[in-house]
């Protein structure tokens, strides 16, 4: 019976050595982590907008919406000016970030400003005078033959100074400094134009003796705050570099104006009433 009974023992240890290896392997397998290639793409692809960014943006809207009221006006009449359409106020929230309609002290402001139109739902800038175009801006200085200050026209739209300067080059106008506030004025320089000059004015103009030297002229313009066309000590001197010896200067022959002389400024007769007739 012995000799039967342990010759079983091997077959039975090896069955029980199988299934332990067998659940080993299922046990193993079960660990495994699953491969996520797509998760891994989407975490990478879908980069995150950084928390300090995201502070700093929200920070500087709340200090813009925080400021005084007239800080805010200024920041939407720039916007207004620069894009030169009509906005919304979600539009104008979007753009500058001062919420019009969550502040009524702002949007009460802002309705009542003279820059500022607004037709019930949308705002734009209003200039002083309504112009588009070079030919509208010369019409208008045509009819202020005492002359309009430049800085009413600035904002009229974006090209107006350009052509403030195309229109002078022309001939078409004149722009001139006054000598209180040092701004330019614009006058027409329309010869069918009528003004009338006051004898004081002429009796001014007639007296007056200019300086034989263009030195002179310039000295006494920039004395008087007006900058002249002519520099001419930079041209004398740019002559004696190149050694050319300058022009000698000659006596000035004064002789009164005939109807044959060309006048230049025939739109003020009041001041060539002294014309004589050819000899």
């Amino acid at each position: 019976m012995a000799s039967s009974k342990y010759p079983k023992q091997p077959e039975k240890s090896q069955a029980t050595l199988g299934n332990t290896a067998a659940r080993a392997g299922n046990t193993k397998a079960r660990s495994m982590p699953l491969s996520t290639p797509n998760l891994a793409n989407t975490k990478s692809a879908a980069a995150p907008t950084k928390f300090s960014e995201n502070t700093e943006h929200l920070q500087e809207i709340n200090s813009i919406r925080k400021a005084p009221v007239g800080a805010q006006i200024k920041r939407v009449i720039n916007l207004l000016f620069k894009r030169r359409d009509a906005l919304t106020p979600d539009q104008i929230n979007k753009e500058c970030y001062v919420d019009v309609n969550g502040n009524k002290a702002v949007f009460d402001s802002l309705r009542n400003n003279p820059k500022v139109h607004y037709d019930g739902e949308r705002f734009v800038y209003k200039s002083k005078h309504q112009l588009q175009t070079k030919t509208d801006l010369l019409q208008l200085i045509r009819t202020r033959p005492e002359g309009i200050a430049v800085v009413d026209l600035k904002d009229s739209y974006t090209a107006v100074i350009d052509d403030l300067q195309a229109l002078k080059g022309s001939g078409e106008i004149w722009l001139l400094s006054n000598f209180d506030s040092q701004e330019d004025i614009a006058y027409p320089n329309d010869p069918r134009a009528s003004i009338t000059v006051d004898d004081d004015l002429k009796q001014l103009f007639r007296g007056i003796e200019l300086p034989r030297d263009m030195l002179d002229i310039e000295r006494d313009l920039q004395k008087n705050g007006m900058k002249p066309a002519t520099n001419t000590a930079k041209r004398r001197a740019a002559a004696e570099i190149h050694g050319m010896p300058p022009k000698p200067k000659t006596k000035k022959k004064k002789h009164e104006i005939s109807k044959r002389t060309k006048l230049t400024n025939a739109h003020l007769p009041e001041l060539f009433q002294t014309l004589r007739g050819p000899g």
